[in-house]
């Protein structure tokens, strides 16, 4: 706007533009003009419905910059946009393939309008599309009698393409709905046989267990002319591996051989995990021999099923070797990995393999699990190494470790070893109060507890709350009960629970001799004499050193050296 003075008496200030104010309920602040003559001049400057500026700034005026050289241009707005950029870029970078970022799709015009004639609105499939995939849908729950899928679809005949009718076939949840409309499918003059449409069928039908309809689909498959792939063949081993057909399963991958087909590492997998837990794991060697003769490389998972089945077959020498292979090809092994090898190693009593493979856990940042936990722990117990056994509990309770029943077993024993019958007591407690007893073991180390400290009163109260709980007596616990006995002098009761030790087999020399010093210690020679006399006419009892020396001490004590002499000769 350009305004005309002749007298040049206007004051600068008029011409220059007026500040941006697009907030109407805002109103700019009035200047004060002092005209040298009466001179009213009225501008008005509408702010520019494009600028990014907020209006706050008015009150407030930006400060001169310290490079007026360099003006940033529309008012910041090639700031923003590239600050927008590299932020967008950062987060694809950061975030990987999973970064929630637009993606800008490029289009020609003839696809943009038939993007547009599609009315997709931005949804995956077009509206044809999608009530085609909602009216195969209804049929769900109805009778064989009512599914006309002609009459249904015969407003989309000549409406869908291949790739739209498969989209459908795809979309569908229930058996009899793909079924159904793969039916109607292969009617339509826009369908040609493919191997896609076929995996898709086989997919779905593996889904729900329909192995028969899946068969059946496959053998036409081959019928009409399409090879199988190593995608539709997976799709069929898979299928047999989800519902335990493993026999199926083993002669279709057989017959697989002569196709040359290469199938993939997750088909490998899928069976191997099916057959493991079937515990077939000698055919999950075989399997994995023939893995690696066709050099299919595995992943960790792979190694984890294979070394598990090694050491259930007891080849641990071959589940070393594919350990070794697993950290040779890059692959950290998991916590599982590692506590198989630990319990394996622990039950055969190779303690500094154990513990070397604990340390290699330990510098990988792993943390070890409850089970992993249990296996040092009877190893420490074993060794008699107590104090690396109480550090180790310790470990468990700083890292949030939760112990179960067979880790506090343990602890009753150690604490039983090192004379600790208080915090063993309490540790018993405290499986109550969590709720953690319910095996045998744990109360019978909590009744040797008690005998170990002289305690037998409490150990046989141990033994009963167990038998209240409806838990039986083991041969262990007979054994365990028959001290308690003992200890308290009651023959009676003693004698019983011998005859419950003679009913799960052949009693023990140390029970036997635990029966012979009740006798003596109660005077009963006679009693001693029917015993060793029944022991002997056993031909399976084998008398050890301990029993032997009873029984001279016995007999030579009370006088009747001739009977020693005729009881001993057969020992």
């Amino acid at each position: 706007m350009v305004i005309h003075d002749p007298l040049n008496r206007l004051n600068p200030s008029l011409l220059l533009p007026a500040p941006l104010n697009p907030n109407p309920n805002c109103k700019t602040p009035k200047r004060s003009i002092k005209p040298f003559r009466t001179t009213t001049i009225k501008a008005s400057v509408h702010p520019d419905p494009w600028s990014l500026s907020d209006g706050n700034n008015i009150s407030k005026p930006k400060p001169k910059s310290k490079n007026p050289k360099n003006p940033l241009s529309d008012d910041d707005a090639r700031r923003i946009i590239n600050g927008k950029a590299r932020y967008l870029s950062a987060l694809r970078k950061n975030q990987g393939p999973h970064a929630l970022t637009p993606k800008w799709i490029k289009r020609t015009p003839e696809q943009m309008v038939q993007f547009l004639s599609d009315d997709r609105n931005g949804h995956l499939y077009g509206k044809h599309v999608v009530a085609a995939i909602k009216a195969i849908r209804g049929l769900a729950g109805k009778k064989e009698a009512d599914r006309d899928v002609r009459s249904l679809m015969s407003g989309f005949v000549g409406k869908l393409s291949f790739r739209e009718m498969c989209v459908v076939l795809k979309e569908q949840r229930g058996w009899r709905e793909v079924r159904d409309f793969f039916g109607w499918m292969k009617l339509q003059l826009s369908y040609r046989p493919s191997v896609i449409v076929y995996t898709i069928v086989l997919r779905l039908y593996g889904q729900v267990g329909k192995i028969k309809l899946a068969e059946q689909t496959f053998l036409e498959m081959l019928e009409v002319g399409c090879e199988p792939d190593d995608v539709a063949c997976g799709t069929m081993l898979c299928s047999y591996a989800r519902w335990g057909r493993h026999n199926a399963m083993l002669s279709f991958y057989e017959a697989l051989e002569g196709r040359g087909i290469k199938l993939a590492i997750a088909v490998y997998n899928f069976m191997l995990s099916s057959l493991q837990k079937k515990s077939l794991h000698g055919q999950v060697i075989h399997l994995w021999k023939e893995m690696v003769g066709e050099r299919v490389a595995p992943t960790a998972f792979t190694f984890t099923i294979v070394i598990s089945s090694f050491l259930k077959e007891g080849l641990h020498e071959d589940a070393f070797k594919v350990f070794d292979e697993m950290k040779q090809q890059g692959h950290l092994p998991e916590e599982v990995t590692y506590s198989l090898l630990i319990n394996a190693s622990t039950r055969r009593g190779d303690w500094d393999e154990a513990l070397k493979l604990y340390d290699d856990m330990r510098s990988c940042g792993i943390v070890p699990s409850n089970f992993t936990c249990a296996s040092l722990l009877t190893l420490y117990y074993k060794t008699e190494d107590y104090s690396k056994a109480l550090s180790l509990f310790s470990e468990m309770q700083r890292r949030r470790i939760a112990a179960d029943e067979v880790i506090y077993g343990l602890l009753i024993r150690i604490y039983g070893k090192l004379g600790l019958y208080e915090d063993a007591h309490k540790t018993f407690r405290e499986m109550e109060r969590l709720g953690l007893l319910s095996k045998e073991k744990t109360y019978l180390a909590m009744a040797q507890v008690h005998r170990a400290s002289g305690n037998y009163e409490s150990a046989l109260s141990v033994v009963e709350q167990m038998k209240s709980r409806k838990i039986r007596l083991s041969r262990f616990g007979y054994i365990v009960l028959l001290q308690c006995y003992v200890m308290k002098g009651d023959v009676e009761a003693a004698e019983v629970t011998f005859q419950g030790l003679s009913m799960t087999g052949l009693p023990d020399a140390r029970s036997c001799n635990d029966m012979l010093s009740l006798y003596a210690a109660l005077g009963l020679t006679r009693k001693a004499k029917e015993f060793v006399l029944q022991l002997r006419q056993d031909d399976q009892f084998e008398f050890d050193e301990q029993l032997h020396k009873t029984v001279v001490r016995l007999f030579g004590k009370e006088g009747v050296p001739r009977d020693a002499k005729l009881l001993i000769e057969g020992i």
